[in-house]
């Protein structure tokens, strides 16, 4: 298999970093690696913050669920789907432009998590280690607001950058028979089963800790309780109003 491949077969997310610094011309260059990534029709939907200030960084940490890795990494990055350029670029043209679409928020959602994924992809590829941070969205108003975001822009997520100070296990993934299905849609509840199994025997045999759980166990809270009810209204406070 080629080396890329097998790098992106080897992800994992690092929670924990050594105090070496990535260089900023570095950083800088993963970055463009990200803005090389797939973007619907060019439009180049997402702005990314990266957060210097240590105070705002201790500060998104707790907004995000005190998740203090994001205070420890070397550098923190929010991406951001901005439809503010775009539609204002457009408007300049004499254009008559039409914003809250469902679309536009596609879009630029799709956009950032793209470009993201070509930034982690990048920083692997160098040695680095990164860990998403999806709970930013539990604050959405309040990092937007410690960010200073404008209206068509929301914080898709964060990103955790730096030199790894462990070395995590990587989590299995569904079977590709699951996820890889022809012509047409079919039951996988069978595949899943068996690979509760293989995620129990993983939880209780991995390294830094183990637990007692499965998959199908661990998505319980994520459509039972934690569904951050909010977003829909800070969306449409935010201009994208999914008309």
């Amino acid at each position: 298999m080629n080396p890329t491949i097998e790098l992106l077969k080897s992800h994992r997310s690092i929670r924990k970093f050594t105090d070496q610094k990535i260089p900023r011309e570095l950083l800088v260059e993963l970055v463009r690696a990200g803005q090389a990534a797939a973007t619907s029709s060019h439009v180049q939907a997402y702005s990314v913050i990266h957060v210097k200030n240590p105070a705002n960084r201790e500060q998104i940490a707790e907004l995000a669920g005190g998740q203090s890795y994001v205070a420890t990494a070397s550098d923190f990055l929010v991406f951001c789907a901005d439809m503010k350029r775009p539609t204002e670029a457009s408007e300049r043209t004499g254009a008559n432009v039409v914003r809250g679409m469902t679309e536009q928020l596609l879009v630029a959602s799709i956009d950032a998590a793209l470009m993201a994924q070509n930034v982690a992809i990048a920083a692997e590829s160098e040695g680095l280690g990164i860990c998403y941070i999806g709970g930013i969205r539990n604050n959405p108003q309040a990092i937007s607001d410690l960010l200073k975001l404008p209206e068509h822009v929301y914080p898709v997520f964060g990103m955790c950058l730096g030199y790894p100070a462990h070395e995590p296990d990587i989590k299995p993934r569904l079977p590709v028979e699951a996820i890889l299905k022809e012509d047409y849609y079919c039951d996988d509840s069978e595949l899943v089963g068996a690979f509760d199994d293989t995620m129990q025997t993983y939880y209780s045999q991995r390294r830094g800790g183990n637990k007692d759980s499965t998959w199908s166990q661990n998505l319980s809270p994520l459509f039972d309780s934690k569904l951050r009810a909010h977003m829909r209204e800070f969306l449409t406070q935010r201009g994208f109003e999914m008309k």
